[in-house]
């Protein structure tokens, strides 16, 4: 009685190993599922850098806005007749290319 008890519980560990560990076990589901959630997450963050990038396309293409944005942050571009003042903290570098010099006074006639 005691071997057959023996043989049982040696079959019921056998039949449990693939269970576990082999190809399609629950450790290796549980990884799937790991793998299959991070790749949800950067598929929303790159639909939504998408979207971002696709409502900049169309505000560049339909309206001047985005443009004008675009020319004063970035290639610190002013408009006529504006006045534009840069404040340089402690530790900052004067601007290593001057900005265009204002436009000459009108000459009184």
């Amino acid at each position: 009685m005691r071997l057959i008890t023996l043989a049982l519980a040696a079959l019921l560990l056998l039949i449990q190993y693939p269970l576990w560990l082999g190809k399609g076990g629950w450790l290796r589901v549980a990884d799937f599922e790991a793998q299959v959630g991070a790749a949800h997450k950067k598929n929303a963050e790159l639909l939504a850098r998408n979207a971002k990038l696709d409502s900049e396309v169309r505000d560049l293409k339909d309206g001047t806005g985005a443009v004008e944005e675009r020319a004063r942050y970035e290639l610190s571009m002013i408009k006529q007749n504006e006045i534009f003042i840069q404040i340089v903290g402690k530790g900052q570098a004067a601007p290593a290319v001057p900005l265009a010099s204002p436009p000459p006074a009108p000459a009184d006639q």
